[in-house]
């Protein structure tokens, strides 16, 4: 019988080691609770209502039409989690990872996603109606058509966003940064907004009925002759409203 070489014996201990060393698969049939590795796992249509899930990890993870409100969700790690049509009102995800996560029709109404990351996310029609978002990331995120009615984003990071038609009526919006995003025939009426930044932001038929922009940077005159206000919106030094202020709103 032909024995291995020591080298070859050698080698073939470390890759074991290697392998062994590595980290344990998630357990998908472990019950809802603080800090449970649910990994990859299929947790689709499920009741978790008020379930204390905090520092979870679910990246990858399919909570499809799951419902989670009022859970505890926080500093979770939920990079590229499927979300759509998954209930989280009134759930705390503070400090909560979402990048790259993915969600048709998620919502979010009330919760609290202060300093969240929803980096480069996918949520076309999510719901964030009243939601505590200070100091979330939405760095290249896509939002289209999603409802931020009288949420606070203060100090939101918003820069390369795609927030076509979204709902920011009476939102807090203090420093937040839009640099660069496309807010075009979204809603800004009546929104916060002392130190927002607009450097870049397309407005192209952007409400602005009743909003101060008097203390927001990065402005220019195209940018505003893009947009949609009335007699009530307050433009900062050096720029005018339109001829065409109000817009006919009947096709937006």
């Amino acid at each position: 019988m032909v024995q291995p070489s020591s080298a070859v014996y050698v080698a073939a201990l470390i890759a074991a080691l290697v392998m062994g060393s590595g980290p344990a698969a998630a357990d998908c049939r472990s019950a809802p609770e603080p800090k449970v590795d649910w990994k990859g796992c299929s947790k689709t249509s499920l009741l978790l209502d008020r379930t204390d899930l905090s520092g979870a990890t679910m990246p990858n993870a399919m909570l499809t039409s799951t419902t989670l409100e009022g859970a505890s969700l926080k500093g979770a790690k939920m990079g590229e989690t499927e979300l759509s049509f998954a209930r989280l009102d009134g759930a705390d995800l503070s400090n909560a990872d979402l990048s790259r996560a993915v969600g048709w029709r998620t919502s979010f109404k009330g919760a609290n996603l202060t300093q969240a990351s929803l980096e480069m996310a996918q949520m076309s029609r999510a719901n964030f109606e009243k939601a505590k978002l200070a100091g979330a990331n939405f760095l290249k995120s896509e939002m289209n058509r999603s409802d931020f009615e009288g949420a606070d984003l203060t100090g939101a990071r918003m820069s390369r966003a795609e927030l076509a038609r979204v709902d920011l009526t009476k939102a807090a919006l203090g420093q937040a940064d839009f640099s660069y995003s496309n807010l075009s025939r979204a809603r800004l009426d009546g929104a916060h907004l002392d130190g927002a930044k607009f450097t870049g932001t397309y407005l192209y038929r952007a409400q602005l009925g009743g909003a101060d922009l008097t203390k927001s940077s990065g402005l220019t005159q195209a940018q505003i002759d893009l947009a949609c206000g009335t007699p009530q919106t307050k433009l900062p030094a050096g720029l005018t409203a339109p001829k065409h202020w109000p817009c006919n709103t009947e096709d937006d």
